[in-house]
């Protein structure tokens, strides 16, 4: 939670302040925007955080911000916040991702829990990501042997399906084992259930 970074946007000048001066008393790095578009023109992917974010605001609402950034293929966990929440606006940014729908004045320990909970679905997206990265590296062929080493697959008759050696096969294992960092079965099957590029192994 110290490490965590915030994204503060909220209309309310006073709001922001106060939300900046609790966040940063927990050591956590805080930055914050008047309006949903300064942010969108600032927002850097390469500095992941969580988002707290007023429902209601000038022009572009909370819930606009949200897709706007799913566009752009930034997923990161947004908090809403509003003085003016109901039933109808909590069904629609539950049902938009957010991680949760906290109502003003917003109590400091709900805060700092709905903060935890964004912070783990954080460190999933995160992880997500460097996943993909990894995978992106693999040659067709490798992701290809990859896959059949997921569904249970020995490397004989990998290399029977594919009319190559054996020796072949343990080649591109070495080098899929060399990309990802890893040799293991169960840690291949993981890493391609969290992008959904396999199915359970079925042998």
């Amino acid at each position: 939670m110290k490490a965590l970074r915030v994204y503060i946007v909220d209309d309310d000048a006073a709001v922001r302040q106060a939300l900046s001066l609790l966040l940063s008393t927990c050591g956590m790095t805080v930055e914050t925007f008047a309006d949903p578009e300064t942010f969108l023109a600032h927002v850097d992917t390469a500095r992941p955080g969580c988002l707290l974010v007023d429902l209601r605001m000038p022009l572009v609402s909370g819930l606009q911000l949200k897709a706007a950034l799913t566009a752009r293929g930034i997923d990161w966990p947004a908090i809403m916040i509003t003085g003016h929440g109901d039933v109808n606006a909590c069904r629609r940014a539950f049902k938009a991702g957010i991680v949760d729908f906290l109502t003003k004045p917003v109590d400091e320990q709900v805060l700092l829990d709905a903060l935890a909970a964004a912070a783990k679905v954080l460190e999933g997206v995160l992880e997500r990501q460097e996943t993909h990265a990894l995978l992106a590296t693999l040659t067709d062929r490798e992701r290809e042997v990859m896959d059949m080493v997921c569904r249970g697959w020995a490397s004989k008759e990998i290399a029977a399906a594919l009319a190559v050696s054996p020796r072949t096969i343990d080649a591109h294992r070495a080098n899929i084992a060399e990309k990802l960092g890893t040799s293991s079965v169960a840690d291949l099957v993981r890493m391609s259930l969290a992008v959904g590029l396999a199915a359970p192994p079925s042998r």
